[in-house]
């Protein structure tokens, strides 16, 4: 919620700095996030008098002298077309700070500091601005626009600071507003919470207004869907003379970020920021029938709305239709043929309620959004539309934009806006917030809110305001009487049976803590994705019909297609993230996710699904291959004092011939290796990536696995090489799996060679190991060793058909 300092001053008296009103803001819930000075950019620039103005021969430029009162007179050289003797503009003085823009003095590049320099010989002390050198536009200060100087009016003083003048003194909070607090997304309400904060009186804006005799000839409005709407109001203006809105008020709706159109349309954009109710003006010519029928769509009714969008609807969506079919999306955007036009001659201004699920609703099913949408998402009462309503024929009324009849309907579903009496003990208020708040002090603070408290005994009764329909019982009284009186009045205290308890995490949490710093430090950076992802992301894997990963879970009201599956594996999302770092030239990295995957019991769904915790490991680069991948998962199973087997595995996202699933005691529990050709093409890989996934739900019941220790060996390890024949198809784990069986004195296998060629068979290879022998009560003599040796041999020759090489 943007808000202008010089806004809120319309409401409230305020004397206190921009920054100790963002810490009071505060201190009462509301979150200031960006306090920024208007002008922050400028500095230095003050009102210049042009006094003589002297063409330099042969150029487009002048020599003018230009007086800056107390600051002195100085030359300044100007190109600009419209400097004149006689005229006051902005002049930079040396060491002024300004904007600085392009060649076409309007594109903005950053700032410049303005230093004594020399043009065509002469001597320039500064410079005269122009509006965007200033920061400034045609909608903040009129003329602003203009390519050339910014003419000050004739009553600036020479030397006085161009800020006050312009507006560039101003200050604009932008505040952060919880979902409970529609009441306050406004420039009104805002200042309701600052007058209460600083004990200061609150001024409402004007909203009488003058009604003739005149009627519009059946004019009526109907509410067919009161559950969506409980209050509608329609009032007809006539006479309507379309024209541009005065300074002030193109100035705040700019500031707010509002491009001044038109009076009417104007007027409906300001008291939206203003007040917070969504307004709309429908052209009363394309009412057809003089009617407006409040309803639900029909299944299957079509509607342009006003960007040129169209729309098929169904009955959840409300619309405002006239004698013969809708005009308007209820609460969104009006249709087509409902805006304003310059010869438009009479209106009819809607101010309404409607339910704001059903905007909510709406407005994603449909993808269409706007600020009025976004207002009456977050809930628009019916004290604000009629509050709505009354300031903007106000406004009509001052601007002389038309002229206001007496036609005007209102419809309600019986719930017409006013306070509401709530009683609540005084004990169970200072039972919530655990601290005795001084009777005065609470008195005072609901007085401030407009809340008209009495207090008889321990029961306090107060008046709730028609625009705080977020009160309903007396913890909410205890909310607002604390966030007043100060959050730090509150004192940590024990509960009476409270205990310590030592608290900590829990075993899961304690081992997947463990791998994340393990991978992090192996080098690989932690990311992290939605819990959706898109239909095309299992396209992409080319998975075949019948994986479980097809069976994903969709969303009813999906943000986009994109996200419109729970996610069933972690793998596309982190080929999208290769790829992303790939475009953007990060060639080389290493990253991991830890998240849940989403499997459903069945679908449709009838229960909720199993959220089973998964790992996926992503690294790509020249310097990486298959077995920098096997390496990490390996320091994942060392982490968890595992032991991981490996075999070959097709997956349809995996390079047939460089993937492996991954086995702990025999049950599998992910898979490993590089992305299939296709894909990192599809996906405009540039070098190879590696992929492994793990199903942390399945390696979880080996959490806390104890650690085994074992004294150092007394007795010197003993080493011997053997080089075994086998067939090509063995694989190098199968073998030292054998050799450690076979004997427990070996402690440790390694692969150092592998051969194929002469004298050894074509079906055969030679694969060469390193076997470590350590022993426990004494000494290996060779003999034991050679024994060992022999037994190791026999096992392989009689499970494997693996021989000695000779």
């Amino acid at each position: 919620m943007l808000a202008p300092l010089s806004w809120l001053k319309d409401f409230v008296d305020i004397d206190v700095t921009p920054e100790e009103l963002q810490e009071k803001l505060f201190s009462c819930g509301f979150e200031v996030e960006e306090l920024r000075e208007l002008g922050a950019e400028v500095s230095g620039v003050v009102t210049g008098l042009v006094e003589s103005c002297e063409p330099i021969p042969d150029t487009h430029l002048y020599v003018c002298r230009v007086n800056a009162g107390a600051h002195g007179v100085f030359q300044v050289c100007c190109g600009a077309d419209n400097v004149a003797a006689g005229r006051k503009f902005p002049l930079a003085l040396v060491g002024a700070q300004v904007i600085e823009t392009a060649r076409d003095h309007v594109t903005v590049i950053g700032t410049a500091k303005i230093t004594k320099g020399k043009l065509r010989g002469y001597d320039s002390e500064g410079m005269l601005c122009s509006g965007t050198e200033l920061g400034v536009t045609e909608d903040m200060y009129p003329g602003a626009g203009y390519n050339g100087l910014l003419e000050l009016p004739e009553d600036a003083e020479p030397g006085a600071d161009v800020k006050p003048i312009l507006g560039l003194d101003d200050w604009i909070f932008d505040i952060a507003v919880t979902a409970n607090r529609p009441d306050c997304q406004s420039i009104l309400g805002i200042a309701r919470e600052v007058a209460a904060v600083l004990g200061k009186k609150l001024r409402m804006p004007a909203l009488d207004y003058t009604e003739t005799d005149v009627r519009s000839d059946g004019f009526d409005v109907s509410v067919e869907a009161p559950e969506l709407c409980p209050r509608y109001i329609g009032h007809y203006v006539y006479d309507v003379r379309i024209a541009g809105s005065p300074a002030w008020m193109r100035r705040r709706l700019a500031l707010v970020g509002h491009s001044a159109i038109s009076n009417i349309v104007d007027i409906t954009n300001y008291v939206l920021t203003e007040i917070g109710q969504p307004m709309h003006a429908f052209d009363s010519r394309y009412l057809r029938g003089n009617r407006i029928v409040v309803r639900r769509a029909a299944k299957g009714e079509k509607i342009v709305t006003l960007d040129e969008k169209e729309f098929v609807l169904n009955d959840q969506n409300l619309v405002i239709c006239d004698g013969e079919g809708p005009v308007a999306l209820a609460g969104i955007m009006g249709g087509l043929h409902s805006g304003i036009r310059e010869d438009t001659e009479s209106v009819v201004f809607e101010a309404a309620c409607f339910a704001r699920d059903n905007i909510r609703r709406t407005s994603r099913a449909l993808g269409q959004s706007s600020d009025s949408s976004a207002a009456f998402s977050r809930g628009i009462y019916e004290y604000t539309a009629e509050l709505g309503m009354r300031r903007a024929l106000h406004l009509i009324e001052e601007l002389g934009a038309g002229k206001i009849s007496a036609t005007h309907e209102d419809k309600s579903a019986g719930c017409l806006p006013k306070s509401r009496s709530m009683e609540a003990s005084l004990e169970k208020i200072c039972g919530v917030l655990g601290i005795a708040v001084p009777e005065r002090e609470i008195i005072r603070i609901l007085t401030d809110l407009d809340m008209k408290p009495e207090l008889q005994g321990d029961r306090l009764t107060i008046q709730i305001p028609p625009y705080r329909e977020d009160m309903e019982a007396y913890p909410d009284i205890a909310e607002e009487i604390i966030r007043m009186y100060g959050y730090d009045h509150v004192e940590s205290t024990f509960l009476r049976e409270a205990q310590v308890t030592m608290g900590g995490r829990n075993p899961r949490q304690k081992t997947e803590l463990k791998l994340k710093r393990m991978l992090c430090a192996a080098g690989a950076c932690e990311c992290m994705h939605y819990s959706f992802f898109s239909p095309s992301d299992l396209e992409l894997l080319a998975l075949p019909e019948e994986a479980p990963e097809r069976r994903a879970i969709g969303i009813v009201n999906p943000i986009n297609e994109d996200l419109s599956l729970m996610r069933t594996t972690l793998i596309p999302q982190m080929i999208r993230a290769i790829s992303r770092n790939q475009k953007k030239a990060t060639l080389e990295g290493r990253l991991f996710e830890m998240a849940n995957r989403f499997e459903p019991k069945n679908l449709p769904l009838s229960e909720y699904p199993e959220e089973k915790p998964a790992l996926a490991i992503g690294i790509w680069g020249e310097q990486e291959s298959f077995f920098t991948l096997k390496g990490l998962t390996e320091t994942v199973a060392d982490t968890l004092l595992l032991h991981f087997s490996y075999e070959p595995a097709g997956r349809s996202f995996l390079h047939p011939g460089r993937s492996a699933r991954i086995l702990c005691e025999g049950e599998e529990v992910g898979c490993l290796g590089q992305l299939a050709y296709p894909i990192g093409e599809e996906t405009d890989m540039r070098v190879p990536a590696y992929l492994a996934e793990l199903d942390l739900d399945r390696i979880s019941k080996w959490y806390g696995k104890p650690a085994r220790f074992r004294p150092l060996p007394k007795f010197p390890e003993e080493k011997r090489d053997l080089a075994l024949v086998m067939e090509k198809n063995v694989r190098c784990g199968e073998v030292e799996e054998v050799i450690r069986s076979a004997c427990r004195f070996v402690t440790d296998v390694r692969l150092f060679d592998v051969y194929e060629g002469l004298p050894i068979p074509p079906s055969m290879k030679s694969m060469a190991f390193t076997v470590t022998f350590t022993p426990e009560e004494e000494a290996f003599g060779a003999d034991t060793v050679d024994g060992y040796v022999n037994k190791i041999l026999k096992k392989l020759k009689f499970t494997m058909g693996i021989e000695l090489r000779s």
